[in-house]
């Protein structure tokens, strides 16, 4: 049986959000996004994942560099992670994620704010290529 890439992408932000819920369920909501960046890379190294902080990505304009970026967490080099500790996700958080997206290439993003009393949790697809 042959796994597609939307299927495995599936089953590893399945995983990250359960790593996500785990540290919200042990440490609640309140904290600086700092400490739940700690804790989520500890959660994630626990299950088995790879997952890299403040990940630089180049941001070009007519193929000149022009800025960079540094991802919260990259995990299996696939998914982007954005933390939040803020009052609610709104759409310029979301915007910033599709930016990142854009620049990085990757396929896909979890966008999570941890101050709430519930875990936040949005999925990010890139934009589409087609007009």
């Amino acid at each position: 049986m042959k796994v597609s890439l939307g299927d495995a992408l599936d089953g590893l932000t399945e995983r990250i959000v359960g790593a996500a819920f785990a540290v919200h369920s042990g440490l609640g909501h309140g904290f600086v996004e700092a400490v739940y960046k700690k804790a989520l890379l500890r959660e994630l190294a626990d299950c088995g994942l790879a997952a890299v902080a403040e990940v630089p990505f180049q941001v070009r304009y007519k193929d000149d560099p022009v800025g960079s970026y540094y991802a919260d967490i990259v995990v299996e080099g696939q998914v982007i992670i954005e933390l939040k500790a803020c009052e609610a996700l709104g759409d310029s958080h979301v915007r910033q994620v599709l930016n990142y997206l854009h620049v990085s290439g990757l396929p896909t993003a979890l966008l999570f704010n941890f101050a709430e009393p519930r875990l936040a949790i949005r999925r990010v697809l890139p934009r589409s290529r087609h007009p």
